[in-house]
């Protein structure tokens, strides 16, 4: 499974950007998606997952209310749809699956086993 991250960018404080996710090698819908990030110096962290039909999803506390995760399994792609972005979203967001079909249930980032190579994002005030 191959996961190819796009759609970073450079924005303003309080504008809105969507990163893609699209997936290869097996189809998406076998599989729980999360979104992560990384900022410089800091560690790895959650942002946002959800399950394989798309009916539910977890999010950070951080960017509840302002991202949304979605999917499109027959585009075999998942997306996040960052809205109201603020300087500390800046950072680098990295897809990930787990093989997880049928699953309802948020997982552990230790078992995110397949990794994109990451979109940069930043945010200027």
């Amino acid at each position: 499974v191959q996961l190819q991250a796009s759609g970073g960018g450079s924005v303003q404080a309080g504008d809105s950007l969507r990163v893609s996710c699209a997936v290869t090698g097996d189809t998406v819908r076998n599989y729980n998606m999360g979104w992560f990030r990384q900022a410089p110096g800091k560690e790895r962290e959650f942002v946002a997952a959800i399950n394989w039909n798309g009916i539910r999803t977890w999010y950070a506390d951080s960017v509840k209310g302002r991202f949304t995760i979605s999917r499109d399994n027959d585009k075999n792609t998942v997306f996040l749809q960052m809205n109201s972005l603020k300087s500390e979203d800046a950072a680098v967001y990295y897809c990930a699956a787990t093989y997880d079909p049928l699953g309802g249930r948020p997982r552990p980032i230790s078992e995110y086993n397949y990794w994109g190579q990451g979109t940069l994002v930043t945010v200027s005030s």
